[in-house]
């Protein structure tokens, strides 16, 4: 594809931008304090992912 294809920007409900904020906080809260370490352990990463999806699947349950 040589061509930019325009995106349709839709609101999204109040409820999904209110999780999608707080996703969003939570991974920069997350990535914060992991970037002042050297060694992050796989079970910190899952961990950081599973609160992630969990804020996001309440929002998919509630829509």
């Amino acid at each position: 594809m040589t061509e930019l294809e325009e995106l349709e920007v839709t609101k999204l409900p109040a409820i999904e931008e209110t999780s999608i904020e707080e996703a969003l906080a939570l991974i920069d809260k997350g990535l914060g304090g992991l970037t002042e370490r050297q060694l992050v352990s796989a079970s910190e990463v899952a961990d950081l992912l599973l609160d992630v999806r969990s804020l996001l699947s309440e929002t998919a349950a509630a829509s």
